[in-house]
């Protein structure tokens, strides 16, 4: 586990550094970049599509296939792994050209699909103009997926994982430079886009080369392990990104809604992100590669080890994140974001739809380490079931969330949307934990039931302690900058403290994060 938890260190603190750039990146969107008229609707949209399709192809369904047969040649012939990956190289750009070309001359089309508000709009000339722009970055950025996809499976994950620093880097770029040059901003974002579609992989091929690792591509379709990865690949494509495709359905509808609700809800997704890449994607980002080797290895042992350390580490900061998220939301986006453009109403309507977002994190990051247990197995079959069901009740709990908010006559019906996506999640996870329960892949064990309990009281203790201490929304409007800064890390570090101290009081050691080589077999 040590080399877990190394590997973890180091994707998570290249991560962290990526995600800070990121919120850099939206304070400069949204402080400089005024939304009138649904100009950030507009680009939000744009950029959500290829957006989705590269977690969707390359990130998602195409990781999770290449890395268990990457894993596989390596272990158990290795003198044919360059081939597989000329070959895969080689499938996987021809596909992403093509997908490329017909995304670039159908954009106006695929905006009224994916925001059919917008028909008859103004935003909807302007998305697919922005579209246009962006729809390459799913060419450059699936590349540099396959590239990550091979630097995980041998082991480095820090250019992996800091590599997205540039397109946070290129946005910046583009709101503070470009954008003041341009009669409408938001096509400097789109621009910002495209350029670091290219430098993300740019960035990746002299690493490849020095691992013995470049592609040199060539179109071989019937390669028996393109062949494979296509089959896996398939199922997978909806399986790994059940949420992805549910902040799509949120955004079409909120389409329909009051100006400024994709923005609102953009800005919550990204919130809860950061906890979610720390030790949920980042987690299984480790994960599959050692699970894949246990599998390879017939190490049953070993495969349930990794699956428990990966509960563990992930629900000890996702609890305490959910409640911290749900608590300071206001105060959060109020510090960060309330400058020039982004209003108090902005805040308010932003701050609900984090608290609901933040809800589901648990539920997030438990998807995230239960599905590579299915994909170490090259099973994807049953995650797209499950995937399917999770859809479904996403789509009803949203038509009756909203309708409901609607009918109370609520402020802010978006945040419906967000909370029927993390209900969904929740149906995800178990769903996806009774599948590996029921092959006897994995269950967790008496001892990890009672740590998690731990941090669940540890958790409440560190909401009523912040509850009380947490100053109205409306006060923070006559504080500048640094008192606000001042005033949120204060509240976040007295908040880490009553949960550190907490979770020791009630026995929980840091030893407890190192899953046993051997699970008992006391869980159900």
């Amino acid at each position: 586990m040590i080399r877990l938890f190394r590997a973890l260190a180091t994707t998570a603190a290249m991560t962290s550094l990526s995600r800070l750039l990121g919120y850099a990146r939206d304070a400069a969107i949204f402080v400089f970049i005024s939304n009138a008229h649904g100009a950030l609707d507009a680009f939000f949209v744009a950029f959500r599509i290829p957006n989705f399709l590269r977690r969707l192809s390359a990130e998602g369904a195409f990781a999770q296939a290449f890395v268990p047969v990457f894993v596989e040649y390596r272990e158990q012939r290795p003198q044919e792994l360059r081939p597989l990956i000329d070959a895969a190289a080689g499938a996987l750009a021809t596909a992403l050209a093509l997908i490329t070309a017909v995304g670039v001359l159908a954009a106006p089309i695929l905006i009224l699909i994916f925001a059919p508000g917008f028909a008859g709009d103004a935003r909807a000339d302007v998305a697919g103009d922005l579209l246009r722009i962006t729809f390459p970055y799913v060419l450059f950025i699936s590349l540099t997926a396959m590239a990550g996809s091979m630097f995980n499976a041998i082991g480095r994950f820090a250019l992996p994982a800091i590599t997205p620093a540039l397109l946070n880097l290129s946005l910046i770029a583009a709101v503070l430079w470009l954008a003041p040059q341009l009669e409408q901003p938001a096509y400097a974002l789109a621009w910002g886009v495209f350029a670091a579609g290219i430098l993300q992989l740019a960035i990746q091929l002299p690493w490849l080369h020095r691992h013995g690792l470049l592609p040199r591509p060539r179109l071989d379709w019937k390669h028996s392990g393109v062949r494979r990865i296509a089959k896996l690949m398939l199922p997978a494509l909806f399986a790994s990104s059940v949420v992805q495709i549910n902040l799509l359905f949120d955004t079409l509808v909120a389409s329909f809604l009051a100006v400024g609700s994709i923005s609102w809800l953009y800005l919550s997704d990204r919130f809860v992100e950061l906890p979610l890449a720390l030790f949920g994607i980042s987690v299984a980002t480790v994960l599959l590669p050692r699970l894949s080797e246990c599998r390879a290895q017939d190490d049953a042992d070993g495969f349930r080890a990794g699956m428990e350390w990966g509960v563990r580490t992930g629900l000890i900061v996702a609890l305490p994140a959910t409640a911290g998220l749900i608590l300071l939301a206001e105060p959060i986006l109020a510090t960060l974001l309330q400058y020039r453009e982004f209003t108090l109403r902005d805040t308010r309507m932003a701050g609900l739809s984090l608290a609901a977002f933040a809800a589901g994190l648990p539920a997030f990051i438990l998807v995230k380490v239960f599905a590579p247990g299915f994909f170490a197995h090259q099973d994807t079959r049953t995650p797209v079931r499950i995937g399917v069901a999770a859809m479904l009740a996403n789509m009803a709990l949203t038509g009756i969330g909203v309708l409901g908010w609607l009918a109370a006559g609520w402020a802010g019906p978006h945040a419906a949307l967000a909370l029927a996506t993390a209900l969904a999640a929740y149906l995800n996870a178990g769903l996806l934990y009774r599948g590996l329960q029921g092959r006897r892949f994995y269950a967790i064990t008496t001892a990890t039931r009672q740590l998690l309990a731990r941090a669940l009281l540890a958790s409440g203790i560190m909401a009523a302690a912040l509850w009380s201490l947490i100053p109205p929304t409306d006060d923070w409007m006559q504080w500048h900058f640094g008192e606000r800064l001042l005033r949120l890390t204060g509240l976040l570090a007295l908040a880490a403290a009553a949960y550190a101290s907490a979770l020791w009081l009630l026995g929980a050691r840091p030893r407890d994060l190192r899953a046993p080589a051997a699970p008992d077999r006391t869980g159900p």
